[in-house]
């Protein structure tokens, strides 16, 4: 059997510690900050759908992935949301902590969830459903629900336009999303991400199968797979630099490669999944399938 995939090695899985004793936990099924004086915004879309809401008066400090809108920059940066620091977090003396699911790494949040600061931990989905759920999250731990409902709504509304461009669409396009070109290997994004899910949304299908997450893949696979487009990130990690993309054998022997199909967008905008994502579709379904998209 031909081993299609190759171990990740952990700064490849990353892309682009310590347990200190304290007080009981002050998140324990915490919906609701009680102080919003001081909240610290972990996850580019939590910093978006905060300033969507008008609520960004309340924020004290964002992570370094929280670059939309431009006014945002202006907050203290208390790093990338997979690699936090907890005493940096808490050196901007947030009276509550907004995080995306999946920060870390793992014994910083708990650290984090362990100090006396109410941490709201907001769950990511990839999908039309997973955006509505993370405002309405967004907007009740600001005590704005009503708020959150309108912008829900708006942005329901907006997903929906975007959806129904791409849905007379019969020939579906294979995209391979490349996260990082490592050595000369490409590490592709497969079920349950964010690549995965901006694919499927824009009318498109996921080239790859198999596995969930971000991973290495052989040449083998990615020569099944044969992508009709390859998508990756710019502005967000190390850039992947076209000539080295098409530079690859096992690029250059699939569709995409052999008509140097590459679309590059700006990370945060296409895999943010928050406010701006029916924007993002839209854009990606007119890159790949250009008039066929319809209003």
């Amino acid at each position: 059997m031909i081993s299609l995939f190759r171990r990740p090695t952990l700064a490849a899985a990353m892309g682009l510690s310590l347990f200190l004793a304290g007080p009981a936990p002050a998140s324990e099924n915490l919906a609701v900050f009680a102080d919003t004086s001081r909240i610290a915004a972990i996850g580019g879309s939590i910093t978006e759908i905060v300033y969507a809401l008008g609520e960004e008066g309340h924020l004290v400090a964002r992570d370094s992935t929280s670059r939309y809108p431009a006014a945002a920059m202006a907050l203290p940066d208390v790093g990338y949301m997979r690699q936090l620091s907890a005493e940096g977090v808490l050196s901007v003396n947030p009276s509550g902590i907004l995080a995306l699911h999946g920060s870390g790494p793992k014994e910083a949040v708990d650290v984090l969830k362990k100090s006396s600061v109410p941490f709201i931990d907001v769950p990511e989905h990839y999908s039309h459903d997973g955006i509505l759920e993370k405002i309405r999250i967004v907007g009740k731990a600001l005590g704005v629900d009503a708020k959150a409902e309108t912008l829900a709504a708006e942005t329901d509304a907006k997903l929906k336009a975007a959806e129904k461009q791409t849905a007379l669409i019969k020939e579906r396009k294979r995209i391979l999303f490349v996260l990082s070109i490592q050595g000369g290997k490409i590490l592709a994004a497969g079920s349950d991400t964010a690549g995965d899910g901006i694919i499927k949304l824009a009318g498109a299908v996921n080239a790859v199968e198999g596995f969930s997450g971000y991973k290495p893949m052989s040449d083998e696979a990615i020569v099944t797979a044969r992508p009709d487009v390859i998508l990756a990130m710019k502005n967000a990690g190390p850039p992947i630099a076209e000539a080295e993309l098409f530079a690859i054998p096992s690029i250059t022997s699939t569709p995409a490669g052999e008509g140097r199909k590459l679309i590059l967008m700006d990370g945060g905008y296409l895999l943010g999944f928050g406010p701006r994502t029916a924007n993002a579709i839209h854009d990606l379904a007119v890159s790949l399938y250009g008039s066929q998209v319809t209003d």
